[in-house]
């Protein structure tokens, strides 16, 4: 009797897991059957049947825009921007929670400071100073702060603190392993789950990144995708574009989608590899 109970429990708990599952799943669904509709059909209210429009919106936007152009410029800044941020994010949690030097707790305390500052603060000193080093209209702006990322520091200093004993370190450092050599050969591979669950959320975040990209870049051919699709919005009136609009919007989640498996694949083998005793 105890274990029918226990089945069905198991069996309500699939059951909701399944149908939480499937109302995640209908924006995306709703965003490709869009991406086939007219703007006045998708105006007219909400359906999951897919319409006869999606060559009419494939025209719209390549007539308004260059798709193409639009995705390299994004995916050159994405990807920069995750492998610096990564990086550099953990040696600067390897140094904190590894190296004792005076002024270390002082360091992580204005990074936690800087955290709680709203980025949107800083836009106006921002632009002025990329201004006066003439780095407008360039990806500079866009690329650089990323070496500097106190959320992704600290994530990575509690990640690593919980998985790897300082105890790891002392053999490599009496054979007479190199600093550097220790962290790229111990640390790094240690803190890959963690890395990959940062680099997720960063390469999402550059890739939608709005704001920044449309102060700094004023050359049409160098913005990026977002920028572009925010054109679109406005060439000509919201019911023609709108339909074109989320045809542009559906392909620029594919790459989202492809470095999420990619991460993810190192997420799982880290856990997988951490779960087995020796």
């Amino acid at each position: 009797m105890e274990h029918v109970k226990t089945n069905s429990i198991k069996g309500l708990l699939y059951l909701a897991l399944i149908l939480l599952s499937a109302v995640c799943l209908i924006p995306f669904a709703l965003m490709i059957v869009n991406a086939t509709r007219s703007g006045s059909e998708i105006m007219s209210g909400f359906s999951l049947i897919p319409g006869s429009s999606l060559a009419a919106n494939w025209k719209v936007v390549a007539d308004n825009m260059s798709l193409g152009r639009g995705f390299l410029n994004s995916i050159f800044i994405a990807v920069f921007c995750t492998a610096l941020t990564c990086y550099f994010s953990a040696l600067t949690a390897y140094g904190l929670a590894f190296y004792k030097f005076r002024g270390s707790k002082l360091i992580f305390t204005v990074m936690l400071v800087f955290m709680m500052v709203p980025s949107q603060l800083s836009l106006l000193g921002f632009y002025d100073l990329c201004n006066k080093m003439r780095m407008i209209d360039t990806y500079w702006p866009l690329i650089l702060p990323s070496i500097a990322s106190p959320a992704t520091v600290f994530f990575l200093r509690q990640y690593i603190l919980s998985v790897m004993p300082r105890a790891i370190l002392e053999a490599p450092r009496i054979d007479g392993a190199g600093e550097l050599a220790i962290f790229h050969r111990i640390a790094l591979p240690i803190m890959s789950p963690g890395i990959a669950t940062m680099a997720i959320g960063c390469f999402i975040g550059s890739w939608n990144n709005y704001l920044l990209p449309m102060m700094i870049i004023n050359t049409p051919s160098k913005r990026t995708l977002p920028v572009m699709v925010s054109e679109l919005s406005a060439v000509k009136d919201v019911t023609t574009n709108l339909g074109a609009t989320y045809l542009v919007v559906a392909i620029s989640v594919v790459p989202i989608m492809i470095a999420f498996c990619f991460f993810s694949r190192y997420i799982i083998s880290g856990i997988s590899a951490g779960s087995v005793k020796g």
